[in-house]
C-alpha cells in the first residue's frame, strides 16, 4: 500500500493563470503526460491518385456534365428550362464565340454542379466500402 500511495502524486491546481500553492510537489511531470501514438490518421498521401477511382469519378462526372450542358441536355445561360422542364432557347445577353453559345457561366456552372455530383457518388461508394 505504501508503494501505491509514493507512485501517485498530485497535479498543481490553478487560480486563473497562477498556481495555488501546495504542499505536496510534482517530482516527475512526464509520469502524468498523455502518451502521443503515431496511428493511422484522417490525412495521409498516395501517390496512386491518378488512376485512383476517386479521381476516375470525379473527371467522368464533370465530363458528362460539361458535355450535357454544351450539347443541350442541360439549362444554360442560353437555353432556360419550362416549367415541363423543356429547354427553350433565349438571348442571354452573355457573350460567347462557341457556335452552341455555351459561356464562361456555363462553364463554370456545369462544372460545379459535376463536381457536386462526383462528391456524392464517392461518399456514397466509400460509405457502402466499395471504394
Amino acid at each position: 500500500m505504501a508503494a501505491a500511495a509514493a507512485v501517485m502524486t498530485s497535479l498543481p491546481q490553478f487560480s486563473g493563470l497562477r498556481p495555488k500553492p501546495s504542499s505536496t510537489r510534482v517530482e516527475n511531470l512526464v509520469a502524468v503526460q498523455p502518451i502521443r501514438h503515431k496511428g493511422k490518421g484522417a490525412l495521409g498521401a498516395r501517390c496512386d491518385f491518378i488512376g485512383s477511382p476517386t479521381n476516375l469519378i470525379m473527371v467522368t462526372s464533370t465530363s458528362l456534365m460539361l458535355f450535357a450542358g454544351r450539347f443541350g441536355l442541360a439549362p444554360t445561360a442560353n437555353r432556360k428550362a419550362t416549367a415541363g422542364l423543356k429547354l427553350e432557347v433565349r438571348d442571354s445577353g452573355l457573350q460567347t464565340g462557341d457556335p452552341a453559345g455555351f459561356t464562361l457561366a456555363d462553364t463554370l456552372a456545369c462544372g460545379s454542379v459535376g463536381h457536386i455530383i462526383g462528391v456524392g457518388v464517392v461518399l456514397g461508394l466509400k460509405n457502402i466500402g466499395v471504394i
